[in-house]
């Protein structure tokens, strides 16, 4: 009877949570920017128009509230060919988090179908790479840290430590942009996730906004420090649109600035 309340109490602030919640988007001005991945022209700087971003990556609050009001995106509901059987299977019930799973916690094993409808639902889409990237290489008074090796050192750190499967809670510190958490906490959905990595008979495609490399190309890094990004490239160009994983989260982005 008290795990029952208890539940149902979280269930309730959770909700609460999400709808109380003001969702924050910072801008990130328009900008040329040299991605870790090479492309077909090479090392060359590639346009970045103006967008803003989600301060913070979705949480579970902000998630189950979407899901209360989409029910079509519960897990009982959602067709396996648009998230797998892992999809949210760490809620205790269809619209309950659970004890151990925390409202201001990430939202993980969402799919990327799902990431993408709830971003629609904040008349919003998912970053595509070289969105998220920009954002990432800032650090909080640098507007391009990857020259830095104390920024880099930090990265390599986070990379390099041991998962405890402990998920810790949104609200790290901001990066310049005032963008938290997009190292340390979890990895991040991307919108072109799929043509991060291609095969070189494919490179013919008239199709020049697409990153494309080949796997080894990939590896070719422009210094051993970029090491952590790649990490996160090998990664998503691995996944399935339907796939989830335990510590797979997203963040969206709108088109333009926020601020007249």
């Amino acid at each position: 009877m008290l795990a029952s309340c208890l539940l149902g109490a979280i269930t309730l602030a959770a909700n609460a949570s999400a709808a109380g919640a003001e969702v924050e988007y910072r801008d990130i001005p328009a900008t040329t920017f040299i991605s870790v991945i090479a492309t077909e022209e090479g090392a060359r700087p590639q346009a970045i128009a103006a967008y803003s971003m989600r301060s913070e990556p979705v949480t579970n609050a902000q998630f189950l509230a979407f899901v209360g009001e989409h029910p079509q995106w519960r897990r009982d509901r959602v067709p396996s060919v648009f998230a797998d059987s892992r999809y949210l299977s760490h809620w205790q019930d269809v619209e309950q988090l659970g004890v151990g799973v925390l409202p201001e916690q990430p939202v993980t094993r969402v799919s990327w179908f799902a990431a993408e409808a709830y971003c629609a639902s904040e008349q919003a889409r998912l970053p595509t790479w070289l969105e998220w990237e920009r954002a990432a290489s800032a650090s909080d008074n640098r507007d391009d840290a990857r020259s830095d090796p104390v920024w880099r050192q930090q990265m390599l750190d986070w990379y390099a430590k041991p998962s405890n499967n402990v998920l810790g809670s949104v609200g790290g510190q901001p990066n310049l942009y005032g963008v938290r958490d997009l190292h340390g906490l979890v990895w991040e959905w991307v919108d072109d996730y799929a043509a991060m990595m291609v095969t070189a008979d494919s490179r013919g495609q008239n199709d020049p906004d697409r990153l494309k490399f080949c796997g080894a190309g990939a590896m070719s890094m422009r210094g051993r420090d970029n090491y952590a990004l790649l990490m996160r490239v090998a990664m998503l160009s691995s996944l399935k649109a339907a796939d989830t994983t335990n510590n797979l989260g997203f963040r969206c982005v709108r088109d333009g600035a926020v601020a007249p």
